[in-house]
């Protein structure tokens, strides 16, 4: 195609996640709560495995780690879907496409890496016990999470270095509440389908197979991985461990203990 006939999209139409604006109000006040528990769940952990030292352990450190990452991958989308039940009017900027396409990818490249790190730790626990504090000591639970967040940064960048020049010419509506990446590449003027499979190759196995099954179901399993993912990983991974349920026992005691010293 001629460079010369193509425009420039300057912006996108996020179609959604259904029309009914009944349906919207109702999806509104779910998601808002929704966001509130993940967002204040994910801070409250962090804070309980900071500032308890009964928690500085590595594997609690690993944790936080997950909690900070599953938090900035709600941040990322949730925010701008709530707003857009109350617009008429559901767009977003080319370039605001694009930063949602690198943070989505740059957290949850890093959080598939962060949840590996996560097996390795909980392996050396199990077979390994009394070497344990040797082998995941501080500097290699630092080191590890950098690793982390530096994979999830390079997968990132890999996959909007080949979107961002992509010549977008014409249709402009994205079936989803966000820039999920095949519905982006579909707005391109090329042939979207192998260039499809290879950006999802990047992304890995579980990539792959999500762009396969694709129907119409796609923004149903957006809201999956950006908002329920979210929400689970600190229910499995935290709230049902002994240690945070005494953790938030000496908290709330200490709170308590405090208030009435102060009042008295």
């Amino acid at each position: 195609m001629d460079a010369g006939n193509l425009s420039v999209v300057s912006e996108f139409v996020l179609l959604g996640l259904c029309q009914s604006w009944t349906m919207q109000v109702l999806l509104l006040l779910v998601f808002f709560i929704l966001f509130l528990i993940i967002v204040s769940g994910n801070i409250t952990i962090m804070i309980l495995i900071t500032i308890d030292t009964h928690l500085h352990s590595p594997m609690y450190f690993l944790l936080a780690n997950l909690s900070f990452v599953d938090m900035w991958l709600c941040l990322i989308t949730t925010p701008k879907m709530i707003t857009d039940f109350v617009r008429e009017k559901k767009t977003i900027s080319f370039g605001g496409c694009m930063c949602q396409v690198l943070f989505v990818h740059c957290c949850g490249g890093g959080e598939m890496v962060l949840l590996v790190v996560m097996a390795y730790d909980r392996y050396v626990a199990i077979c390994k016990p009394l070497h344990y504090l040797t082998i995941m000591n501080v500097q290699k639970c630092i080191g590890l999470v950098a690793i982390s967040w530096t994979i999830g940064f390079v997968h990132a960048i890999s996959q909007m270095a080949v979107i961002i020049q992509l010549p977008f010419c014409g249709p402009r509506e994205i079936d989803s509440f966000f820039c999920d990446i095949p519905l982006v590449i579909k707005l391109a003027c090329i042939d979207s389908h192998s260039l499809g499979i290879l950006m999802n190759a990047d992304s890995g196995v579980p990539a792959m197979t999500c762009f396969i099954v694709i129907t119409w179901v796609d923004k149903f399993l957006a809201v999956f991985y950006s908002v329920f993912t979210p929400l689970l990983n600190p229910a499995i991974y935290t709230l049902r461990n002994k240690e945070i349920k005494n953790a938030v026992k000496r908290f709330r005691s200490y709170y308590l203990h405090s208030k009435e010293k102060f009042t008295a």
